[in-house]
């Protein structure tokens, strides 16, 4: 009954079909209408084992609508593919979870949860993303533990990560959980209220509430997916020629060469199992509350307080830029 994986991601949107005409865009997805529904227009988006579900609807008073109203454009569902739908489903309401619709339960904010079937839909190998490495969601001040104990006790996850980051005057709290088949990690960060404001805050702010960050996608040669994303007009988040001047020190050897790094913005974690490579795509929403992350992992398995730290640093430096 435990949750195995991420079957698909919904997002709610003004315009279904723009929107998958940017993604399949900028990072090749494969596009592909779905079934009509009065009212409503629903789009598919496949590569790897990614697979999202585009919706908007056509009336302002539709579920659709109101959410793209409050929220902007976003991730408004997790689909959570289960062995047993309805024993998970069960679990969750035992767990504290509030229903919503059958099958449906409230999430973190408006971001709700589904229990689905496990498919066996073949992988979309055609392009440079293989999964959906992990989730990041921002909650608001004091409640983090409530988020972490709802993942814990309602879905079956584990916490496997937490730390407290602090860059300049501010600071934030995250816990990273995932469930048991490892194929769910879903990296909930707070804002310390007791600090000076930040872009956690300002997250919170403009999407009214908690919500998806970002989403992370995991590809097996970085590298090469950033030229290529980059060549078709993705545009990732610089990173100073400081950060390649400490790698040596900080991390060692990379099997990626630090010019090609440096040349790229990619950034570079490490832990226990080996080296983790990031990057983070420039905010191209309207009220800046959503990106989109590339990550290779070499061995690495964990978020460590660099990994987080770096996430973090990225985005003042966009505040920054837009500031400036």
């Amino acid at each position: 009954m435990t949750v195995q994986s991420i079957a698909h991601v919904e997002f709610h949107c003004a315009d279904a079909d723009r929107f998958a005409a940017d993604l399949a865009s900028a990072f090749d997805f494969t596009v592909t209408p779905a079934p009509a529904e009065p009212g409503v227009r629903r789009v598919w988006l496949s590569q790897g084992t990614i697979r999202f579900l585009l919706a908007s609807a056509e009336q302002p008073d539709h579920p659709i609508a109101r959410y793209v109203e409050r929220h902007g454009d976003g991730v408004a569902v997790f689909a959570l593919a289960c062995a047993d739908p309805a024993a998970a489903l069960d679990r969750a309401l035992r767990g504290g979870a509030r229903p919503l619709a059958p099958g449906l339960v409230a999430g973190f904010g408006d971001v709700a949860l589904r229990f689905v079937p496990e498919g066996d839909q073949p992988a979309d190998e055609h392009g440079l993303l293989g999964f959906l490495d992990h989730a990041a969601l921002c909650v608001p001040a004091g409640e983090l533990g409530a988020a972490v104990r709802f993942c814990e006790e309602a879905l079956g996850f584990r916490r496997i990560y937490e730390e407290y980051i602090e860059v300049g005057r501010q600071a934030m709290d995250s816990s990273v959980v995932q469930s048991p088949s490892g194929k769910v990690t879903f990296t909930l960060i707070e804002p310390d209220a007791g600090r000076e404001p930040g872009q956690i805050d300002t997250f919170l702010r403009n999407h009214e509430g908690a919500g998806v960050q970002h989403l992370a996608f995991h590809t097996a040669d970085i590298a090469t997916a950033v030229r290529e994303f980059g060549a078709r007009g993705v545009n990732f988040l610089a990173t100073p020629d400081a950060y390649y001047e400490l790698l040596p020190s900080r991390i060692g050897p990379t099997s990626v060469p630090v010019e090609t790094l440096r040349e790229l913005g990619v950034l570079v974690d490490q832990d226990h199992g080996g080296q983790l490579y990031q990057i983070f795509t420039r905010s191209v929403h309207e009220r800046r509350t959503f990106f989109l992350e590339l990550i290779e992992r070499q061995g690495a398995e964990t978020f460590g307080s660099a990994n987080i730290k770096a996430l973090y640093e990225a985005v003042e430096r966009q505040h920054a830029t837009t500031a400036g």
